[in-house]
């Protein structure tokens, strides 16, 4: 039986990340990066699948955790009959972009525990046994081209294909644990002492968690906030700055359903709403990070641009299914790679052209070929932005005229215009105003409904959207037009189910797909940023306050909530979800937040 997701915590060192349970054993592990094979993938299986347990041995009165605040460092406290016992989870940081370890440190705070320790390593998804040696500082494993070394004090035992321990601990003994992977044709490298290792690792987060700029009210908010970044932060390949959606493959959007993806890449269609999350925060460097990514991945010719790019700005992401996996809750297929990568979605020209012409309003540093991009970008857009495609949510039915991908349409020419009216640059923009009214009025004819009162997902459709609310947000009309407002009361009277948003009605969209689907909490965090932009501070509060009461007890979220069986579902942590979380914080604690200053295209406050 699968764990419920809220059980897991999330540590990672910016090349790759953990999911540890709440019994102490990590489920879900991916080497050296966040896209390699996972060699525990007990998560989409079971224990046979690869997993690293440690807890007591015998039976746990309570257990309670929390990260080291403003930290990745994870505590879990084990309260037995004999006493209690701490578990620290924590991957250090790596000085060359290479090294990546895992470190699991026991201390006792009371009395006395029996502890267990269960290694179960399975190279390639689960699959492969490594060839095991024993080595004075532990172990040593080896399949193919992966190795990792097991340092620790403890005494291991070999059987059954498993590596295990048993020891003791007492008030302040600190037993330590450290898995340490490299290539296998090259040297192990030196590991240093943990518990300085984990002091270095958390006075580097309480650092960096101190450049939060927030002035909104409230500690809990600002707590929130953090957690929220700390997690973007974890989800950042560092190398080149690249943002992954999530750290998990194949978790689903309806348990044991078939809509599991793995979302181990960079989708440009959460790059702006990214951007201002991250500079209304004040990390000005992760933005430039960002930037500089967007910029690499998309280099090249025009008509080549994707909707997701891999953590390095790769190309082929081919989807193939794991057969050996059962999945999470028996959800299959279990997949690798993603072929939407492959999908038209014509809203991704907005979105990167909105997200350069944002970071030059906050002045980023200026590239000449970011704006020598954008023109090359436009050329083709001039003609294409009347074609059919998949749309935002990569539906696998058949391509449509979708609303929100002509409004995105609308966004990059508008952009255009006004990079050149604010900072003088150079472009067509006579043609770029022309082409700007002209999807204006081709939206407003084809992609309202005038019965209704409201805008549809599709020209010719009379289903609803939730890409739909950020027509204000984007600068499209005005907060204070009868359809804006129209267009939120049709999807609260439609898309709502159990208080919070779905993304569209599966049963009214053919997208391709059997099954349902969960709510989508970044779409209920959009509909909260329309609340405030229509001046419902009320029903805005309590929305944002219910979304946050999902979070789990490490205040982490996934992509969508099974409001029926009240379970998180989807992948997780989910970065779109804490983006959302973190713009709409800022939108209700500040007069000018990130969907005014996305409206009006005014520079993010710091």
């Amino acid at each position: 039986m699968s764990k419920p997701l809220e059980d897991y915590g999330l540590i990672g060192n910016m090349l790759s990340a953990a999911l540890v349970a709440r019994d102490g054993s990590i489920d879900w592990l991916c080497l050296p990066h966040f896209d390699s094979p996972a060699c525990f993938a007990a998560l989409l299986g079971d224990e046979s699948h690869g997993h690293w347990r440690v807890a007591p041995h015998g039976k746990i009165r309570e257990t309670t955790r929390r990260y080291v605040p403003d930290t990745a460092v994870l505590e879990t406290r084990f309260e037995t009959r004999t006493g209690v016992v701490l578990l620290y989870d924590f991957m250090p940081l790596s000085d060359d972009g290479e090294r990546v370890d895992v470190v699991r440190i026991v201390r006792g705070e009371s009395g006395h525990v029996q502890m267990d320790m269960e290694l179960v390593l399975r190279f390639n998804y689960g699959q492969t046994v490594p060839w095991v040696r024993r080595r004075d500082y532990g172990l040593n494993a080896i399949a193919g081209p992966d190795a990792v070394e097991l340092h620790t004090p403890v005494e291991l035992e070999g059987h059954d294909m498993k590596t295990t321990a048993r020891f003791s601990v007492h008030q302040g003994r600190v037993v330590p644990f450290t898995l340490s992977y490299h290539r296998s044709h090259r040297t192990p490298h030196f590991v240093p002492d943990r518990v300085e290792s984990m002091d270095r690792t958390i006075s580097w987060w309480q650092e960096w968690a101190k450049r939060c700029h927030w002035d909104g009210p409230g500690d809990g908010r600002r707590d929130a906030v953090v957690r929220s970044l700390i997690t973007l932060k974890l989800l950042t390949f560092h190398p080149t700055g690249g943002i992954i959606a999530a750290p998990t493959t194949s978790l689903p959007e309806s348990l044991g359903g078939s809509r599991n993806w793995d979302y181990r890449h960079c989708w440009l269609r959460d790059s702006s709403l990214t951007l201002y999350a991250l500079l209304n925060a004040g990390y000005r460097e992760e933005a430039e990070a960002w930037r500089q990514w967007l910029l690499r991945a998309v280099a090249g010719h025009p008509d080549q641009l994707q909707i997701m790019y891999g953590i390095a700005g790769e190309r082929w992401l081919p989807e193939l299914e794991i057969p050996w996996l059962p999945g999470y809750e028996a959800s299959r297929p279990v997949r690798r790679g993603n072929d939407a990568a492959g999908q038209s979605q014509l809203d991704v020209y907005g979105e990167l052209i909105e997200t350069l012409y944002a970071a030059r309003v906050a002045d980023l540093a200026p590239l000449a070929e970011a704006w020598r991009l954008q023109k090359v970008l436009l050329e083709p857009l001039q003609h294409r932005w009347r074609g059919l495609d998949h749309g935002i949510w990569e539906v696998r039915g058949e391509r449509r005229a979708f609303t929100h991908s002509r409004l995105m349409c609308w966004v990059a020419f508008d952009r255009a215009v006004k990079a050149c009216e604010r900072f003088g640059l150079q472009g067509p923009v006579e043609a770029w105003r022309r082409l700007r009214e002209q999807i204006r009025k081709d939206i407003c004819q084809h992609g309202y409904d005038p019965v209704r009162g409201c805008f549809v997902q599709s020209y010719g459709s009379s289903a609803l959207d939730a890409s739909l609310l950020l027509i204000p947000q984007v600068g499209f009309l005005p907060a204070s037009d009868p359809r804006v407002a129209g267009t939120v009361h049709a999807i609260e009277r439609e898309l709502l189910h159990g208080g919070l948003l779905r993304r569209y009605s599966t049963e009214r969209t053919d997208d391709g797909l059997e099954g349902d689907e969960g709510v989508f909490l970044a779409c209920s965090f959009w509909l909260a940023d329309a609340y405030v932009m229509l001046g419902r501070l009320g029903d805005a509060e309590r929305l944002f306050e219910r979304l946050l009461s999902l979070r789990n007890d490490l205040g982490l979220l996934s992509e969508e909530y099974d409001v029926v069986q009240r379970r998180l579902v989807g992948n997780f942590p989910q970065g779109f979800s804490h983006i959302g979380l973190v713009n709409t914080a800022y939108n209700l604690g500040r007069a000018m937040g990130p969907a005014q200053q996305r409206a009006e295209q005014n520079a993010p406050r710091e």
